[in-house]
């Protein structure tokens, strides 16, 4: 219990017990020497934030222009009076704890509220011990992924997930912030409505999905009620003016294209040798940066010409050569056209915000032991990333199922079959569990006498022996696991029972935070959740929590 007044509870499950986790985030995590050139900052914010921020330099004309950027943005989804605040702190001299994502249907996934709560942490820790900063959430308006952020889903009253999904589009491969909602998305907030039931999240939702918002500004909106009490700041990347003040990183991406290249295919050879993946592939042409070319989001490739390079622009049937100074020339003079790449952006993130820390997860800590090769090389200082809040949240009715059958919600992790038979193996007939029991001691028993006496023997039949009782055990436990399933045969109760805890805690093989979203939980405990979850976090804990509403 995490305290005595808040009506949560929860656990600590380390990452290294969860499928899936991969070798670079349980590294980081501990921090271990081997992760530590791709990593210059441990992942425990306290030990390092006040040198950090001794150490941060932010020109206070950019800071006066993109505060005004943002107070502008800010205004128009009808900011709170917290947000302000913040606001004006971030342009009298705050720091920023920045976290961000894609800008999914009706506030994406629960993950997406765990970043913000993180921020909001994060930023109160540091104002706490003496240094001013605020919490800023970037919304990834510029990615042209439609099918990542055009749905959303959450459990019907079977735990089942619905699948929620807008039919409102732009032209294939246009940036998300070029998809205007229209009449379409009516309907599919009323099939929202029909699952959540009447709530100020369905409120808060209902105001910001609306005909002549899009994609970004709906997302934004709903985050500005959400977080209201916070002031988390929002930052639309997709604002031509912050586009204006970023084209220096631009330039600098094409100028240094070759050098940058190298970095990074240097950084990628060091995280083989380490025996860690590479979340992005690199090649020697790449280049960080997209263009707009009738609409759509298009990369740009680097080839060498003679001795100078050549820029290629689409496929290779309608492909655009420039020079270099040719594509430096359209940065400067359209810089709205060009974004980020997934390395470069956090780049041009900390080029335009005061940027204290970042709060991530496993696949953004990925990104950026890639991206810190491309941070030393353009900005010269690597922002220092943090494990952002994880958790899966076991509402009443699925901790009474938990109880009932004596499992913890760990168990789900295993997957779904796993998880049937651990729900059968708890209602086979005593008689039964006892004959097995019985049986699996005798084995023990017998093989641990039979063992020492054919030592005494010859020891060389001692190997045949554990051989064989080896292989007794394996035929017990095989028919322990046939008895299981025909229990669950007999008793379609467990099998319903064992599909919906699946389904609440594990959804579809992946953790719940990633595939359910994040208003189903507020509509069912409200507003309430969001600070109950925030006062419940602890910034030195790096755990993945289970959560007991």
């Amino acid at each position: 219990m995490l305290s005595g007044v808040l009506p949560v509870k929860s656990q600590c499950l380390p990452f290294a017990q969860i499928p899936h986790t991969t070798r670079l985030f349980t590294d980081l995590l501990s921090y271990s020497p081997n992760v530590r050139p791709f990593y210059p900052h441990s992942p425990h914010f306290g030990e390092w934030f006040h040198a950090e921020a001794s150490a941060l330099q932010y020109e206070p004309s950019r800071r006066e222009r993109v505060s005004a950027i943002l107070e502008r943005q800010n205004a128009s989804w009808d900011a709170s009076p917290q947000t302000f605040a913040n606001l004006g702190r971030l342009r009298c001299g705050a720091a920023a704890i920045v976290t961000g994502q894609q800008v999914g249907l009706f506030g994406g996934p629960m993950f997406s509220i765990y970043k913000a709560l993180t921020a909001v942490k994060l930023a109160e820790e540091a104002a706490a011990a003496g240094v001013e900063a605020v919490p800023v959430f970037w919304l990834a308006t510029y990615d042209h992924d439609l099918a990542e952020v055009n749905h959303v889903s959450m459990p019907g009253p079977d735990y089942r997930l619905r699948t929620l999904t807008t039919s409102s589009h732009s032209i294939p491969g246009a940036p998300v912030s070029a998809v205007r909602l229209g009449d379409e998305i009516l309907p599919v907030v009323e099939e929202a409505a029909s699952l959540l039931g009447e709530s100020e999240a369905l409120q808060f939702l209902r105001e910001s999905y609306r005909p002549g918002e899009s994609l970004g500004t709906a997302f934004a909106r709903f985050y500005a009620r959400l977080f209201a009490a916070w002031g988390v700041i929002l930052l639309d990347a997709s604002d031509p003016e912050l586009h204006r003040v970023a084209a220096p990183i631009y330039r600098a991406a094409v100028e240094q294209s070759s050098e940058i290249d190298d970095a990074l295919l240097a950084r990628g050879r060091g995280l083989d040798a380490a025996d860690y993946h590479q979340q992005v592939k690199v090649t020697s042409s790449s280049v960080l940066v997209f263009t707009l070319q009738n609409g759509v989001r298009t990369p740009i490739q680097r080839r060498a010409s003679g001795g100078a390079a050549e820029f290629v622009i689409g496929s290779e049937a309608a492909a655009e050569k420039l020079s270099s100074a040719e594509l430096l020339d359209r940065i400067a003079a359209a810089p709205e056209k060009f974004s980020p790449n997934v390395l470069l952006r956090p780049v041009v993130q900390d080029y335009l915000l005061p940027t204290l820390a970042y709060a991530g997860g496993a696949a953004e800590a990925a990104y950026f032991a890639q991206a810190g090769a491309v941070y030393e090389k353009i900005l010269g200082r690597v922002t220092p990333i943090v494990p952002r809040f994880s958790a899966t949240l076991v509402e009443p009715k699925v901790q009474r199922w938990l109880r009932q059958y004596g499992i913890a919600a760990s168990e789900a992790f295993r997957g779904p079959e796993a998880l049937r038979l651990a729900l059968a193996a708890r209602t086979l007939p005593a008689g039964l569990q006892e004959a097995f029991d019985r049986a699996n001691k005798s084995v023990e028993e017998s093989f641990s006498s039979l063992h020492e006496a054919l030592a005494k023997l010859d020891p060389t039949l001692v190997d045949a022996s554990q051989t064989g009782a080896s292989k007794m055990r394996y035929q017990l436990d095989r028919l322990r696991e046939r008895a299981m399933a025909a229990e669950l045969k007999r008793s379609e109760v467990v099998s319903r029972h064992a599909e919906a805890l699946s389904e609440a805690l594990y959804p579809n093989g992946a953790l719940q935070e990633r595939g359910v979203a994040a208003v189903y939980y507020v509509a069912r405990d409200g507003i309430e959740l969001l600070k109950n979850l925030h006062d419940c976090m602890h910034t030195d804990c790096l755990d993945h929590q289970v959560v007991e509403l």
